[in-house]
């Protein structure tokens, strides 16, 4: 087990700088990126109405951050399996994700934002938070385990 560390060395640093980064996209969140949601959901929002937002620059805060996020995600999975094709197919499904949850997101909040926060709460969730990498890594090692 030690020698398998001693040779992956540079994987696992790899893999460990591209969590890292992806703590520090969490940390900063604040200044990287224009989400008046972020403040929002950390107050008592069941009783406020909905932030003022500009749709656009909102857009686009949500792209460059799942973005990055991608992009780090994709460099873990990559890092850890090694295989093209699996890294083919996972930048397929969270292309296909982006569209399903950033059109969920905004048909939400233009038409039952008031009366669905929670829906809003966790479709951002999944747009704003690398989840897809949690379920990604475990699947693609399954499938490893069959092939």
């Amino acid at each position: 087990m030690l020698q398998k560390i001693y040779r992956h060395k540079v994987r696992i640093a790899f893999a460990m700088l591209f969590v890292v980064m992806l703590a520090f996209i969490r940390a900063f969140e604040d200044t990287l990126f224009y989400d008046p949601f972020l403040n929002y959901f950390k107050m008592d929002y069941y009783n406020l109405p909905l932030p003022e937002i500009n749709p656009l620059k909102f857009f686009l805060g949500l792209v460059f951050r799942y973005l990055l996020n991608t992009i780090l995600s994709l460099g873990i999975i990559y890092n850890i399996y090694r295989d093209f094709n699996s890294l083919k197919f996972a930048s397929i499904l969270y292309l296909i994700f982006f569209i399903i949850l950033v059109c969920s997101f905004f048909i939400v909040l233009s038409y039952f934002g008031e009366t669905n926060k929670m829906t809003l709460f966790y479709i951002r969730r999944f747009i704003i938070q690398p989840i897809f990498l949690l379920l990604f890594i475990p699947a693609f090692y399954y499938q490893k385990q069959i092939n």
